[in-house]
């Protein structure tokens, strides 16, 4: 059955000539929309005419019954009509949480209606304004309103939908603001080919926007949605194409069997290597035993073993004869993997170089020497490794982990420092994806999973507390310090900001050296701290000379210190739910019991996005379940990184209830003509020039 037959969509607005230069306007160029509010749309994304268009409702709420005031009860989904006697503006002790209130009546009573942060509304609701509200009764007898319709407006009774929002931009403001847009869907044009949209019965690209935005029934929105979605899948799939066959167009080196390098690399590991680290390396043996460029994606969970793993790839270089790099994206796990790696090359006789932007001009030029005449057998470092001085004898391996925070140009440079011979590319990745998705999202790579963390590691508990027990949270930490325990504390920023409210890694070590925390050793490491006094103050909590190490987020990868078994999160609900599974993977990486603690604000204050990352976080320590709730709150194209990397920005696609539709777009991407429609000006303009002239 085809997919798309029977699309039945609303009727869109008039049409007009297109005019696509209209889409790519700033945001502020539209009715009402200032600079503080371009400012909050900005902070979601949003930019231009076109990215308002594009922005995907979360969910909808069909219309609510309408219920007289009268009849209310506790938390009773219902929508209420009647008329404004009062309002005012009042807020919490903290001065952050801005709560307006406004009495309505109808012939049956009168109910106290709330609203927060949402201050600017106070004007709209000057007495005698007709309301209707859609929320419930909660906080005893109060009315929280979840959406609202002023003055004749009749959004409440039709299908709603819920925008991603914050709390400077809630859902009803996005309503609005893409009612505005949406007369101009049309200046989009269509990029799929028309002889492939009449196959595929597949309406125009704006009235499946317009389906999605302005829905009669809820199956119209799904439809509107899985046509945009169908149409990002084929652009995808074109694009990976292209850079699969432009990656592999070189020569790597054959590197044949693993031998007596290998072996002894395995004799000085305390540990046998767990079954999906043997299937993963069992897959990289195949690679490399190929002139064709190994272009592979290693993905697991924290903690699961990766780096032994990349690991033993390069030394599979080196074995044969040509030099291991590992490219890391920040200066603190670029050290991290420094440590490890070198020694390991110690035990074996290599000789390992740490290269980052920061090792003084000297020294960092005769490291680039002994690089290029193959002194170095193995290289660690950062962006560094890819500037245009910095050349390999003979690169074998590049590893290129945390892969998603750099571009595809970043990642592909190293091959350009390799000289003639093209490297073999292992990427890495601890933002795991269910497999059957990776393979296909990840179009341009071969993909190993690491599933399980070694053995006798237990899960880590995880509890959400809010600031007011935040003493109480130091009194227990204080117990497991008292144990011989060590413990992390992780601040949002460095130091205090006028413009922020939120804890500081300065003052909070501050404060606890002489408040809760008073009788034990505290350090401090962040990002602005010289290399050198950051690689101190890691050995001096590595070794023990620290129970506790506040921090900001250098910590979130690549850290590991086995006896450090108890988190603790402040303001835990500023960072997004693939950062916070990545931090809470610092402890629990031995065999005593962990425990991560997520501070946050009141509940009232927090979004509904921001609840749910924190609630998952306490239900689940597994990150491909992590990964699929991540999925459906911030949406496909930022989990994997699509910013950065120059793929699609998946907006409309939900990666698992898509699996079969990604599947017919990866067939028809394959089928396409060069010349036909506008796909391949798409994929250039989503690809860059790495695939210019091949989509």
């Amino acid at each position: 059955m085809r997919p798309f037959a029977g699309l039945e969509l609303p009727p869109s607005p008039g049409r007009r000539p297109p005019d696509p230069a209209r889409l790519d306007r700033s945001v502020d160029t539209l009715k009402g929309v200032g600079p503080r509010l371009a400012a909050s749309l900005g902070a979601l994304g949003i930019a231009t005419v076109r990215d308002l268009l594009l922005h995907r409702p979360r969910r909808y709420e069909p219309p609510a019954p309408v219920v007289p005031i009268g009849e209310l009860w506790g938390n009773q989904e219902a929508t209420i009509e009647g008329e404004v006697t009062g309002a005012s503006l009042r807020r919490t002790r903290r001065r952050n949480l801005t709560i307006l209130e406004a009495r309505v009546r109808d012939e049956t009573g009168t109910v106290l209606a709330t609203w927060f942060n949402q201050a600017w509304l106070a004007e709209r609701l000057v007495p005698g304004t007709r309301v209707r509200l859609r929320g419930a009764i909660e906080r005893g007898s109060a009315f929280s309103v979840r959406a609202y319709d002023l003055d004749g407006e009749d959004d409440l009774l039709r299908v709603l939908p819920v925008y991603p929002a914050s709390q400077a931009l809630p859902s009803k403001r996005l309503r609005d603001l893409v009612e505005l847009a949406l007369p101009e869907v049309h200046d989009l044009g269509d990029p799929l080919p028309a002889a492939l949209r009449a196959r595929l019965r597949l309406p125009l690209k704006a009235d499946a926007l317009v389906a999605v935005h302005r829905p009669e029934l809820a199956r119209q929105a799904e439809q509107g949605r899985r046509r945009l979605a169908f149409e990002e899948l084929l652009v995808l799939q074109r694009g990976l194409q292209a850079r699969r066959a432009a990656a592999v167009a070189g020569r790597a080196p054959r590197l044949g069997p693993p031998g007596e390098l290998i072996a002894r690399y395995r004799a000085e590991l305390p540990f046998a290597l767990t079954g999906s680290q043997e299937a993963a390396v069992a897959e990289i043996d195949r690679d490399l035993d190929s002139e064709t460029p190994m272009e592979r994606l290693l993905q697991g969970d924290v903690g699961s073993g990766k780096t032994v793993v990349a690991l033993y790839a390069l030394l599979r270089a080196v074995e044969g004869g040509h030099q291991g790099a590992l490219m890391a994206p920040t200066e603190t796990l670029a050290e991290q993997h420094f440590l490890t790696v070198d020694r390991i090359a110690l035990a074996l006789g290599l000789r390992c170089q740490l290269l980052t932007s920061s090792l003084p001009g000297r020294e960092h030029a005769a490291a680039r020497d002994r690089i290029a005449t193959g002194e170095i057998e193995l290289v660690v470092g950062t962006h560094a490794l890819i500037q245009q001085d910095v050349r390999f004898r003979s690169l074998g391996v590049a590893v290129v982990d945390e892969q998603h925070r750099f571009g595809v140009e970043q990642r592909h440079a190293l091959s350009a420092a390799s000289g003639e011979v093209a490297p073999h590319r292992l990427h890495m990745t601890a933002t795991p994806i269910p497999r059957t998705l990776a393979l296909t999202v990840w179009g341009d790579l071969a993909v190993s999973e690491i599933a399980k963390p070694p053995a006798g590691r237990k899960p880590i508990v995880t509890r959400w507390i809010t600031h007011d027990r935040s003493a109480e949270a130091y009194r227990r930490l204080a117990g497991l310090l008292e144990q011989g325990r060590q413990a992390y504390v992780v601040c949002p920023l460095v130091s205090a900001s006028e413009s922020i409210e939120a804890r500081a890694a300065e003052e909070e070590a501050a404060r606890l050296r002489r408040a809760e925390l008073a009788a034990f050793r505290v350090g401090c490491l962040h990002g602005k701290l010289k290399a050198q006094e950051r690689r101190s103050i890691m050995d001096a909590f590595s070794r023990h000379e620290l129970d506790v190490l506040v921090a900001t987020t250098v910590i979130e990868v690549g850290v590991d210190v086995p006896n450090a078994t108890a988190m603790v999160v402040q303001e835990a609900d500023r960072f997004g739910l693939a950062q916070l599974h990545q931090l809470r993977g610092r402890v629990g990486r031995g065999s005593e019991q962990s425990y991560c603690l997520l501070v946050s604000r009141p509940k009232e204050e927090l979004t509904d996005a921001a609840q749910e990352r924190l609630q998952a976080l306490v239900d689940s320590t597994d990150g491909f379940a992590l990964a699929e709730v991540d999925l459906e709150l911030r949406g496909e194209g930022q989990l994997l990184g699509t910013r950065q990397t120059g793929l699609s920005d998946l907006r409309f696609t939900r990666l698992r209830s898509d699996r079969r539709l990604l599947l017919r777009a990866q067939g028809h991407a394959r089928r396409l003509r060069d010349d036909e429609g506008l796909v391949a000006l798409e994929v250039e303009r989503l690809f860059g020039d790495e695939v210019r002239g091949l989509a």
